[in-house]
Order: structure tokens, then sequence, then C-alpha cells
């Protein structure tokens, strides 16, 4: 099922400030929360579905390249068997977006939802890991699945992540009673005020390691080799940065994975030149060819493509071989095949070759015509322009 467009799930519009772009999630995320509507699936998915377009419009960088290429680019064209950006878990937006509610959610905390976050508790997050992936033309034609292998932190195999020894081996939080937050009432003279932060012994995780693993000495995280499949869509270009969300650095004592970012590279083809989502050829022509005519093979991402030179074809010519080049990344058409005709002039010439020259340059059809010169004149003029 394709995706919404962002925008259009926050109700705002495309030149929408980053303050608008906050309170229309704020409106949302209060309506479709699942503390106010406890059982409804479809409040649950548009709540996820809302807090994924937050994620990607209050990112300058991602909302960039989201304008510039669509889902594609930040991770929204997911493939089967695992593409990028697969969705927003509950502990995703809860430990990223809770503050933006002030604190605790009034609906009576972020904790009555499928065992996630409590309240103010802190979950740890991973870092992101950046790979480069180059593409041949061909590749980015049709799309390709590729495995990689990264050298990242995993969690650790001994302790299920957690970091403890053995189901003892953490226990809660004695100074914030597995709240991840302190609370702390100063009188000032305006009254009493009452401010949160995050509890000094536990980090805000709410539970303290008592029992260290010994195999990742407590920090639930170890590193490893792990084999990825990257699903890369058609049309991709060079720069382009895709993402799969979870696919990064595991985090301490069990937290949320960080991102993989895939920057995309383009192998150069021998023959062909991208230009966007046009791909441009240079045929050299031999003056027979050019002036009787032929058929000829040009080549194209996936093979060879017969084209068909009428007689006369001037140099300069650009013959379009249609839905031949590269596809859109948001699938909006393919490009085309664009054919430069150029004629090459021998330079070293026979006795016999040079007779016959000279015996038609006198022929009135080796003459450039007036309609020849006047398109020499147009395409020259074109330069100063």
């Amino acid at each position: 099922m394709a995706k919404r467009d962002y925008y259009e799930v926050l109700g705002v519009e495309k030149n929408a400030t980053a303050d608008e772009i906050k309170k229309a999630y704020r409106k949302k995320a209060i309506q479709y929360h699942p503390d106010k509507n406890p059982g409804d699936k479809e409040a649950e998915e548009k709540f996820k579905e809302a807090a994924e377009a937050y994620d990607v419009l209050s990112d300058p960088q991602k909302r960039q390249r989201y304008d510039q290429f669509g889902h594609a680019g930040v991770g929204g064209a997911s493939q089967a068997g695992g593409g990028f950006g697969g969705g927003m878990s509950m502990d995703d937006i809860f430990s990223q977006f809770g503050d933006i509610f002030g604190g605790h959610f009034g609906f009576g905390g972020f904790g009555g939802f499928g065992g996630g976050r409590s309240g103010g508790r802190h979950v740890n997050r991973g870092s992101d890991l950046r790979v480069k992936v180059k593409l041949s033309l061909k590749e980015i034609a049709t799309g390709v699945e590729k495995k990689i292998k990264v050298k990242k932190y995993v969690p650790c195999s001994h302790c299920n992540g957690t970091g403890a020894e053995g189901s003892d081996g953490f226990k809660t939080c004695d100074t914030c009673k597995g709240s991840g937050v302190v609370t702390r009432i100063a009188n000032t003279i305006l009254g009493q005020m009452q401010t949160q932060s995050t509890c000094p012994t536990c980090g805000g995780e709410g539970k303290v390691v008592v029992k260290k693993c010994p195999h990742c000495n407590g920090e639930g995280i170890v590193r490893d080799d792990e084999i990825i499949t990257l699903n890369i869509p058609a049309g991709v270009a060079e720069g382009m940065q895709l993402s799969m969300s979870g696919k990064g650095n595991a985090a301490r004592h069990g937290g949320i994975n960080g991102d993989l970012l895939i920057l995309i590279e383009e192998e150069p083809h021998p023959e062909l030149i991208r230009d966007e989502n046009d791909l441009l050829y240079n045929l050299l022509l031999t003056v027979p060819q050019a002036a009787l005519g032929a058929t000829v093979e040009v080549p194209t991402v996936d093979g060879k493509a017969k084209l068909k030179i009428e007689p006369g074809t001037q140099p300069g010519k650009v013959l379009r071989l249609r839905n031949k080049g590269l596809p859109s990344v948001n699938s909006y058409g393919t490009g085309d095949l664009l054919v430069n005709v150029s004629v090459y002039i021998p330079e070293n010439l026979t006795a016999s070759e040079r007779k016959a020259l000279n015996n038609l340059a006198d022929s009135e059809n080796f003459q450039p015509n007036k309609t020849v010169k006047e398109k020499l004149f147009s395409k020259f003029k074109h330069f100063f322009d």
C-alpha cells in the first residue's frame, strides 16, 4: 500500500514553517494517541503515520531529501522482503517525540500501551551508520538487491541485550522508583515551583544493573559482523541517501537501534552519459553511412538497440529513442536515450580515395545549399544568445 504524502498526513502546506509542522503533529498525536483510543488499531496506525511524517518534516535535511526525491529519499520506498524505512515502533515515537507534549502526557502517560515507554523514562538509542553503495546504470535502471557485511554493535546474545547476568542482574532504581525522572519542588517568590529532570542514578532508564553480564561488561551490546540485504529502488541517483530503520548500531540495555544510511554512488558507463533520467550517446558515422543511410546498433543500459539512419543525416542531429533511459525514482515515467550524430572525416587518404573525392567536389549535391547554411548559422548563433 502506497504511503501518503507527509504534508497531507499532518494537514500542512509544503511551505509550512517548523513551528506549524510541530503544532500540526501535536494535534494529530493527541487525536490518535493510544491512551485516548484504547484497542483502536486504525487510530494506532494514524498515530504512527503522523509520527513518521513529523520525523521527516521536522528535520531540515530529511525534509530536503523528501521534497526532492519523495519517500525513496528518506527510506519510504520499501519493497517486499525488507526495504527501507520499515516504519516507526511505539518505542521509537515515545523516545524521540515524547517531549513535544512538555513532559508527562495528559492521558495518563505513555505507559498505557503495549509495555512501551512509561512517563519520562529514557530509552537508549543506537547511533546511525553510513555506508556507500556503488551501482551500475543497469542496476539503477532495474533496481537491485545487494547484500553487504557491516561491522556494528549488536545486542549481546548472552544477556539478550539487557547488560545483566541472569534475571536478577538488575533492579528497579531506588532514586526514581522506576520512573526515570526525579521531581523537585522549590520555594520561590512566586510560590512553589515543580521541576522534572532525568534521574542521575539510572540515567533515565528506570533500572540499574547490579550484576553485569561478563560478555558485554554490562553494556548489552558487542561488536560483530552482520549481513544486511539492501533493496535499492530503480531510478536512484548519485548522492541520494536512503535509510533502513533500525539497521544501525544497537543501543545499550535493549534500547532502540539506530538507522543505516545508504549513500548512492554511480559507476561510470563506458559509453553512456546520464543526464537526470535521460541517457546520452555520441554516435560516430562514416561519411558513406551519413550520406547513404544505414542501420546501426547503439548501446542501451540492457544491451543493444538498432537505429535507422536516414540518407543525408547531418552531424549534430539528435535522434531520440523513447523510454530507453532511466526510470524516475518516484515512478513518474522513464527517460529517453538521446543519440547525437557525429561524422568521422578521414585524416589520411589514398590516391584513389583522393581522386574519387575530387571527382565529387564539383557535384551540385556536394555543395551545401541555403537551407543547410541557415541551420548551421542558427546552431552557431545559439551559443552566443
